[in-house]
C-alpha cells in the first residue's frame, strides 16, 4: 500500500468525525480541523522508520494533535513501536487493506509509572557490584555481576580453605547468599560435601586460574584469610595473567 492510498481512507475516517481534511499543507501529508479546535496532522509512509518520526516530532511544532499512519502490518504493530509513539506524545493509526482505519494510541502527554522493583534491582545491582569491569555495549560477552563476583569470594575462600561449612564461608566473605549460591551452583563451582559442608570443583578452580587479574582487582591482598595449614590450592600473584577479561 502507497502512501496515496493511505490517504483517503484516512481523510473518510477524519471526516466522519465532523473534521474538514485537506492534503499537503505546509508540507504535512493531512491536515484537518474541527471549529475551533488545535488541528489535527497526520504523516504518512508505507513503514514505521525514524524518518517518519522526525518528521511527527517537527510538526508537534505547529500542533499538539499529531499522528503517524502506516498499512496494517502482516504481523502486526510491535509493542515497542506502540510504546515509543505514547512516549514522544504523537498518535499512531494503521490502515488496513480493506481501508479501515484503527488508532493504536493517541497523542496524549506521557506518563509513565516507574516500576519500583526494577528500580530497587538496578540499585541494588549497582552497589553491589565492586569496580566497573564490564564494557559499555559488549554482546555476547560473560559479564562480571555481583552474582558472580559472589560466587567468586565463596571459590576463592573454598580454593584456599578447601570444603567449608557454610555459615563459615557466608561469615568469612561477607556474603549474605553464600548458602543459595552454593547451592543453586548456577555455574557448576560447588560441591555439596557433607549436610551444609560445600567444596569447590574442578570448574571452579579453572574458573579462579582463568579470573586471575580480576580478583586482583576485586578482592584485596588479606582476602580471603589464609589457612592455618600449608596445603593452599591456589596462589594469585599480581605477574598472573587472565586470558578471559569477560569472564
Amino acid at each position: 500500500m502507497s502512501e496515496t492510498e493511505l490517504y483517503f481512507p484516512i481523510k473518510t475516517f477524519l471526516e466522519a468525525q465532523d473534521f474538514t481534511v485537506k492534503a499537503e499543507v505546509q508540507s504535512c501529508d493531512v491536515v484537518a480541523v474541527r471549529g475551533d479546535e488545535a488541528p489535527v496532522v497526520v504523516e504518512m509512509k508505507t513503514a514505521l522508520n525514524l524518518q517518519l518520526f522526525y518528521q511527527a516530532v517537527d510538526r508537534l511544532l505547529i500542533t499538539d494533535q499529531v499522528y503517524v499512519a502506516v498499512p496494517r502490518p502482516k504481523r502486526g504493530v510491535p509493542a515497542e513501536a506502540i510504546k515509543l509513539c505514547r512516549r514522544i506524545g504523537i498518535g499512531l493509526l494503521v490502515v488496513s487493506g480493506s481501508g479501515s482505519v484503527d488508532v493504536l494510541a493517541d497523542p496524549v502527554p506521557y506518563a509513565p509509572r516507574q516500576n519500583a522493583k526494577r528500580r530497587n534491582g538496578l540499585m541494588s545491582e549497582f552497589h553491589k557490584r565492586l569496580g566497573d569491569l564490564n564494557t559499555g555495549g559488549s554482546r555476547g560477552k560473560k559479564l562480571m555481576t555481583a552474582y558472580r563476583q559472589d560466587a567468586l569470594r565463596c571459590s576463592l575462600l573454598l580454593a584456599r580453605l578447601g570444603a567449608s561449612r557454610v555459615r563459615d564461608i557466608r561469615q568469612a566473605t561477607g556474603v549474605e547468599r553464600a548458602a543459595i549460591i552454593l547451592r543453586r551452583n548456577v555455574y557448576g563451582w560447588f560441591q555439596r560435601e557433607a549436610r551444609g559442608i560445600y567444596g569447590l570443583t574442578d570448574a571452579g578452580l579453572v574458573a579462579l586460574e582463568t579470573s586471575r587479574s580480576l580478583i586482583l582487582q576485586l578482592f584485596p591482598p588479606t582476602f580471603p584469610p589464609v589457612a592455618h595449614d600449608k596445603s593452599t590450592k591456589v596462589e594469585l600473584s599480581p605477574e598472573c595473567h587472565d586470558p578471559d577479561q569477560s569472564t
